[in-house]
This record gives structure tokens, sequence and C-alpha cells, in this order.
């Protein structure tokens, strides 16, 4: 039997197959693609069925349960119900195309922040986790008793529309204003950083002059940094979460970020509130795709023993 976690996002595609009983040993096979430039949602699952098949399952060997980690709005039954990152997408059941293309398996679709959130809990050894995905949005989820919540049949924990400034003018890109997503995320800050310059500036440039302290970049990204630590205290006050952890190609290119989120929380925190420990995420990259790999063997889910 094989187990296949897939990590889609919105310009690429990481899949992972790993084998259980006579084959457990053997090495996990991995294919990471990118999405074709045209053609839409037709090519994109002409794509992903093209890396399915470099995976290169050996006859007798079938593929029985299959994770799939989708920034997506997605309903109980897999179709798309949203995403701004691949429009075309709108109405694409996913899961009948993957059972189309993998006859027999088992496919199970969740978000990859809430996926992200459960491959960090088990990497922690945390069954009470909460997890910050800062990268070109904000993405994160909440793992309860070794179990992601609220749970794959009731949408995903959406931490990056959590409302933290009602009265301001930054807009998410999911038409609200004040979402954390809109202060925080790297597009936002960003744009935020054309308008301390007065002029467009790339990431290099921000991660350059953050790592060098610069006033413009310090200024730059402090409000999404309060903005994450305004979350992770109001998070804590409902979860009581052990551990927070702060991952995204964003958050973890700038030196010392998840340190400063995690002073601007003690500075928020109640004297007698949960105090968890705030750091970096220790699965980088990999957090989503190793989530999908534990969704597709029916673990975080609550039909599955959660070993601490």
């Amino acid at each position: 039997m094989s187990h296949l976690g897939i990590d889609i996002g919105g310009t690429k595609a990481a899949l992972r197959l790993e084998r259980d009983g006579a084959a457990a040993g053997a090495p996990a096979r991995e294919v990471r693609f990118t999405w074709p430039e045209e053609g839409g949602a037709a090519a994109d699952m002409d794509a992903l069925a093209a890396a399915v098949e470099r995976l290169g399952r050996p006859s007798g060997d079938p593929v029985t349960s299959v994770g799939v980690a989708l920034p997506a709005a997605v309903d109980a039954e897999g179709r798309v119900r949203g995403w701004p990152g691949r429009p075309s997408w709108q109405g694409l059941d996913v899961r009948a195309r993957l059972v189309a293309l993998l006859p027999g398996a088992r496919v199970r679709i969740a978000d990859d922040g809430d996926l992200a959130a459960l491959a960090e809990a088990r990497a922690a050894g945390c069954r009470d986790l909460v997890h910050f995905g800062v990268g070109t949005g904000i993405g994160g989820g909440v793992v309860m008793d070794g179990v992601m919540r609220p749970g794959t049949g009731r949408g995903s924990c959406e931490v990056g529309h959590v409302v933290v400034d009602h009265d301001g003018d930054a807009r998410c890109d999911c038409g609200r204003r004040g979402c954390v997503q809109a202060l925080a995320s790297g597009r936002s800050t960003l744009r935020r950083a054309a308008r301390v310059l007065g002029r467009p500036a790339g990431f290099d440039e921000l991660r350059e002059a953050w790592t060098k302290r610069e006033d413009w970049a310090v200024r730059t990204v402090a409000p999404g940094v309060a903005a994450l630590a305004a979350v992770a205290v109001s998070l804590s006050e409902l979860t009581h979460p052990e551990v927070i952890t702060i991952g995204g190609g964003f958050a973890a290119a700038l030196p010392g970020y998840a340190t400063q989120v995690a002073d601007a929380a003690d500075a928020l925190r109640r004297p007698t509130g949960p105090a968890p420990e705030i750091r970096p995420a220790l699965l980088g990259g990999l957090s989503s795709l190793d989530g999908a790999l534990l969704l597709s063997r029916g673990l975080g889910i609550g039909t599955a023993p959660h070993p601490s």
C-alpha cells in the first residue's frame, strides 16, 4: 500500500509517495513541478497527472490514500469555491479528478495552513499548537489535542483573516479591511515599504535593510509584527497552546522575525494569561507537504491516534 501527499500552491505543486508493508523501508519518491503558464485548470490537471505518473509506482503497489494540501476555499465534496491564486480552478472538483486519476484511493483535502500546523505539532512533539505561515499571504492553523481544528468537515482555520484593525485603511485581498493578512503578509509589507520609501521596493532590498536594522525597514515590518502578536495573544486566550510557530517564506527570510513577534506578544499578554512559547517553525517549506501525508494516513483529523 502507498500513501500520497500533494501540496498544491499557486505557482507550483509537490508530491511525495510513501509505502507501507514490505516496501516501507524504501525511500519516499518525490516530484515537484510548476503549473503551466496557459491552459487553465485543464492544463493544470494534465500536469498533475503527469507528475503522478513520474512517481513511478511499481506494479501491484496501488495508492490507497491521498492527502491534499490546498490553499483554496473548498466545499465538503471537494469542489473549489474560490481561489484568487488560480482563478480558473473555480468550480473544479478536485476530489473527483483525483479519484479518477487514482481509482480506489481514498482522497482527503484540507487547507494547507491547517496541515502545516498539524505537521509542525508532530515535529515538535506537541499536541496543542498554533501555527502562522507568513508568506505572500497569511496562512496557518490550530491543533488541539493532536487534531486539526475546526476539522476537515467544517472548513479551515483562517488565521490570516482574523480582524485586528477594524478602523484601518489596509484592505485585505479578501476585500475586507483590517485582516491580519492586510498588515503582515509579504505582499502587504512590500506595499507598505513603497509608501514609506516613496518608491517601489523589492523583497531583497527589504531583507537586506531589515538585517542591517535600517529605520525604514523596521518601520515597514513593525505593523505586521504587531498584528501577528495580537492574533497570537488572542488565539492563546481561546486555545491555550503550548507552542506558537512562525513559518512561511517571508518570516523565515527575515532574521529574528519570530523573536520580534514573541516580544510584541509578551507586551500584550495578561500577567495571568496563557504564555505559550513563540518560536520559528521547524519544517520550513515542507510543513504543508508533510501535513498532506499525515492527512493521507488519517492522522490529525480525529479518526486515528496521534502519538506524542
